[in-house]
């Protein structure tokens, strides 16, 4: 695969994928980037966008961070060099960046976090760090010399004075100059530090997984919510205890008996994490359509060939179930069933739609108006 520097997708996920960095030259030949530096800054002064300026030497503080939304003359006043805006999710409104994640299908897609886009001048950089995700370094624009190498974790010393997490004694083990079209692979926790050599950007593919914490947090507060969890311990073989502050061995079994049960649901830990992994990371993201359809209008346009595709920021996913298949989209759960299922698959495959398999399943009335519903809550639209 070119995108791999020629290596199958087999051999990548088995040799690097949450293994050990990988330079990937040309991975995407003669890239050319969609956004300039200048729609970079716009995007940063809008009150939806996440962004942040990094400044490495802030009148004599280091590493100072600064989040937007920025005003347009914040950028006059920023210093010649050694500074970086970030502008997350880019992703979600540019269909173009959006495009670029089916390179990257060969990863689940919720395991997708976003595209983050670094620009920044020369000597621009955010610091020596490391991160807690995987994540492709594409160079869009411009060259970036990066230092990588050695893991790293909590215990590692950062430098005082910057609410970031700097590396403050770390030296990598190689050193690369990426050129547009080359790429970076790093797996969580391998120590890095990218400097722009001239004008440059850099897109961040990067792939998340959940925490220890966000499983147990989230599962147990969405089966609360699901179930009656107002039921009491209760003991009515109470025996009498030589001392009244034991806690005995009865009661631990008897309460972990109870969390066991409550845990062990498959099913609902499916469609816990199938509504987890999809949820929109902001409720800017989807907005209802401004052209809400009717199942007809809808049915008659796919019948014509038009092509029906993911909103930028949508997350599609699906998880088959004994004779039933749940789909998850922006955070919400359809259950399919007989016929139906192969909506599921069909809708999560690719971000642009197969027209004509699509207008096959809206034929069935009670799809169309799910994939209606899907267009005018603003998960689909007409390219």
């Amino acid at each position: 695969m070119e995108l791999l520097g020629g290596l199958t997708i087999e051999e990548f996920l088995r040799d690097y994928w949450q293994k050990k960095p990988l330079v990937i030259r040309q991975a995407l030949p003669d890239y050319q980037c969609p956004v300039s530096a200048d729609e970079l800054a716009g995007l940063a002064c809008e009150d939806a966008v996440e962004s942040r300026i990094i400044i490495e030497n802030d009148n004599g503080r280091p590493w100072q961070l600064h989040n937007g939304p920025f005003q347009p003359d914040r950028f006059e006043s920023l210093p010649t060099t050694h500074w970086t805006l970030l502008v997350q999710g880019l992703d979600h409104w540019v269909p173009e960046i959006a495009d670029l994640l089916e390179q990257f299908r060969f990863i689940p897609n919720w395991r997708l976090d976003d595209i983050m886009a670094s620009y920044a001048p020369q000597g621009g950089s955010v610091g020596p760090h490391y991160d807690q995700y995987d994540v492709f370094l594409l160079q869009a624009e411009g060259r970036r010399q990066w230092t990588f190498g050695g893991h790293c974790d909590h215990t590692s010393p950062r430098v005082d004075g910057t609410p970031l997490r700097i590396l403050s004694a770390w030296d990598g083990e190689e050193t690369v100059t990426l050129e547009p079209g080359d790429m970076l692979y790093l797996p969580p926790g391998v120590g890095h530090h990218g400097i722009a050599e001239n004008d440059c950007i850099t897109l961040s593919i990067g792939f998340r997984a959940p925490t220890v914490d966000d499983v147990l947090t989230g599962f147990t507060d969405f089966l609360c919510s699901q179930t009656d969890a107002t039921a009491h311990y209760s003991d009515p073989d109470l025996k009498p205890q030589d001392n009244p502050g034991t806690i005995s061995g009865g009661v631990i079994d008897q309460l972990s008996a109870m969390v066991t049960e409550a845990v062990s649901d498959r099913r609902q830990l499916a469609f816990w994490f199938g509504q987890y992994a999809t949820a929109p990371k902001s409720h800017d993201i989807v907005q209802p359509s401004d052209d809400p359809l009717l199942p007809e209008v809808l049915t008659e346009r796919l019948a014509e060939g038009e092509s029906l595709r993911w909103n930028e920021g949508s997350r599609f996913a699906y998880y088959p179930l004994d004779g039933e298949t749940a789909l998850f989209v922006d955070g919400e759960r359809y259950v399919l069933k007989g016929v139906a299922q192969p909506l599921a698959p069909m809708l999560c495959q690719s971000s642009v739609l197969d027209s004509a398999e699509l207008a096959h399943l809206v034929s069935d009335p009670t799809l169309a108006e799910l994939v209606t519903a899907l267009h005018n809550q603003g998960s689909l639209y007409f390219e």
